[in-house]
């Protein structure tokens, strides 16, 4: 007699081992358990071979010259994917910031607007090969990098990151190029191409890579500030920008408003206060869509800047952050510039979320998703502020890049110091250390953040404009960096470039909106 139960009974201890000793005395169910048994078995060995295989491959070999085995020579393949996945968003941003400033400009110089881009792009990659990621980068002093130029003799990993050196700079290339973008959509419409290239030989190659690397290099002094034996010991912070509201933003901003003041305006530029306004864009479709790529590509900006795909926590984190401060500030500065002009603006809505993007650059892995709403919305007024005071002061900037990047990058640097949340630290190459977590003045945590924050913030503005406005001055005088007045008149595209980049297009009566006055 069988001692299985019916199907569908709850089988005891005792029944299951009675029904194994039945099983057992049959001769088909002994040869099924034998090839069960020895499947499972072999299932377990190529498990065990795979991990073996993959840790060999992968984690277990070692890049290096000698035969000691160091942990900074261990390539991190996870970490490495992510960064350069990262790398990949964010030069996709220089299709957003070839749009924006396409848009932005007249249509008379939009093939003026896409060589330099394209042409900024291609020198800073040279350059930040031979060296601008040895400046920036490497091992030298407070003040300035001085190995791996031409990026020789460097380690198969970044410091202790455990991302493969080349992964490293490509990603910071991405950063490099974005810097120097920003300066020249302040300069739209009368720069000449040879006095941009001679900027931006001067930014990609020097003025960047040495400044940022006071807060970014290994060994930089604002990096350093307040431990034992470096600047301001008593102080007891050093200056953080987890993605570049300062080392990016800032000095790309301050950089496009000395060029915008050396050059003057655009002629034909009549301020507010003198009874103008401010010349239109020849098309809001592109810059607006632009505007938005750039939103697109901060996801590879600011959760990119962990180096590590296994700070989970920390990467989700900051891409929340960076979207609430975005989403926060467009809507404050289509509110702010509604009040004033009773018109819902595009042109300020699209730099309003943009100005968003660049506050948050710096806090975004220390402050919580309510901090970043908040630092966000202030953005969204101080970026329309901010294009009302170059208006004020017959600056003519066209797409907004130093309100934008310049006067947000200093607001996001200064708000860690108010919204870090007092529960995150560093990121790193396994898991975050949250051992000495960043905490802000709303926070309970005093000035001590603020105060780093605004010495750090103070001296890369400061140091940047000066330099900016000498090596400004300096490309002027060769005659290069303004088009002739004629030049200018005649339009950059065709006086430049020798075509225009809408031969075909025709402004006709048929296309002119309802609302316009006709002549």
């Amino acid at each position: 007699m069988s001692v299985i139960p019916q199907y569908g009974k709850k089988l005891s201890l005792s029944e299951k081992f009675s029904r194994l000793a039945v099983r057992l005395r049959n001769s088909e169910w002994r040869r099924y358990g034998k090839v069960l048994f020895a499947g499972k078995l072999l299932g377990v060995g190529l498990a065990l071979a795979v991990m073996a295989v993959v840790t060999y491959l992968f984690l277990g070999r070692v890049y290096a010259a000698d035969a000691e085995v160091k942990a900074a020579d261990v390539v991190n393949p996870v970490n490495t994917a992510w960064t350069l996945v990262a790398a990949f968003l964010v030069f996709g941003m220089q299709v957003g910031f070839t749009m924006l400033e396409a848009g932005f400009c007249r249509s008379r110089e939009t093939v003026n607007v896409l060589m330099e881009c394209v042409v900024d792009t291609c020198l800073c990659g040279i350059l930040f090969y031979a060296i601008g990621f040895a400046f920036m980068f490497s091992h030298g002093n407070g003040f300035i990098g001085y190995h791996w130029f031409f990026l020789q003799n460097a380690p198969a990993t970044y410091e202790t990151t455990g991302v493969a050196f080349l992964a490293v700079w490509i990603f910071q290339f991405a950063f490099a190029d974005t810097c120097s973008t920003i300066t020249s959509g302040a300069m739209i419409g009368r720069t000449g191409f040879v006095g941009d290239l001679l900027y931006s030989l001067a930014v990609s190659g020097f003025i960047y890579p040495i400044i940022g690397h006071w807060a970014w290099g290994p060994d930089g002094w604002l990096a350093l500030m307040g431990s034992d034996g470096h600047f301001l010991p008593s102080l007891g912070m050093g200056f953080h920008d987890f993605a570049g509201s300062t080392v990016v933003h800032t000095i790309g901003g301050f950089i496009a408003l000395a060029g915008s003041i050396v050059l003057g305006p655009r002629l034909g530029r009549k301020f507010k206060r003198d009874g103008g306004a401010p010349m239109l864009p020849h098309d809001l479709t592109i810059a607006v869509s632009g505007g938005l790529i750039l939103w697109f590509g901060w996801y590879g900006f600011n959760p990119g800047s962990t180096l590590s795909a296994m700070d989970f926590e920390g990467v989700g984190r900051v891409a929340a952050n960076t979207t609430l401060a975005a989403c926060a500030a467009g809507l404050t500065a289509m509110f702010w510039a509604y009040w004033s002009s009773k018109k819902w603006d595009a042109g300020f809505t699209t730099n309003g979320f943009l100005a968003g993007l660049v506050a948050i650059t710096c806090p975004c892995y220390w402050v919580s998703p309510t901090g970043s709403i908040l630092l966000g919305g202030i953005a969204g007024v101080l970026v329309v502020l901010g294009v009302e005071l170059l208006e004020w002061f017959r600056i003519d900037d066209p797409i907004g890049a130093v309100p934008v990047h310049g006067f947000c990058g200093i607001w996001g640097t200064l708000s860690l110091g108010l919204f870090a949340c007092g529960k995150y630290g560093a990121t790193g190459p396994i898991t975050a250390d949250n051992s000495a977590p960043l905490k802000g003045l709303f926070y309970g945590g005093g000035t001590q953040v603020l105060k780093a924050q605004a010495i750090g913030s103070g001296v890369i503005t400061l140091a940047t404009f000066a330099v900016a406005m000498v090596v400004m001055y300096l490309v002027n005088l060769t005659g290069t960096l303004r088009v002739s007045e004629e030049g200018e008149l005649y339009g950059l595209d065709l006086h430049e470039h020798g075509i225009s980049a809408y031969p075909e297009y025709v402004i006709t009566a048929v296309g002119t909106p309802g609302g316009m006055p006709k002549e």
